[in-house]
């Protein structure tokens, strides 16, 4: 069985091809031009991609998805914590 040596890119070599991308370069050329594939650069665009907030924050998507997980997870516990009040908590018995 023959052993693959897969190219391992480092962060900075990943996000100057997704600079030159959205400075306007084709996909197909950084491809040629850099000999990487189409499927990798196309993951690092979605990846390292930047979105700036309404306070000037940027976030990659990255960022974002952690975002979306720990924001799940918060409203999940909080729901858990709703239910464990309605449990604990006494309701008066006025009629």
């Amino acid at each position: 069985m023959s052993n693959q040596h897969r190219n391992r890119y480092d962060e900075d070599f990943k996000k100057s091809l997704v600079s030159l991308y959205q400075n306007g370069k084709t996909q197909s050329s950084i491809v040629k031009e850099y000999g990487i594939s189409q499927t990798a650069l196309t993951r690092w665009i979605k990846q390292y991609s930047t979105v700036e907030t309404e306070d000037g924050e940027i976030l990659t998507a990255k960022q974002i998805k952690e975002l979306q997980r720990r924001n799940a997870q918060l409203e999940e516990e909080n729901l858990i914590l709703k239910k464990a009040i309605a449990i604990f908590t006494p309701h008066s018995q006025k009629d």
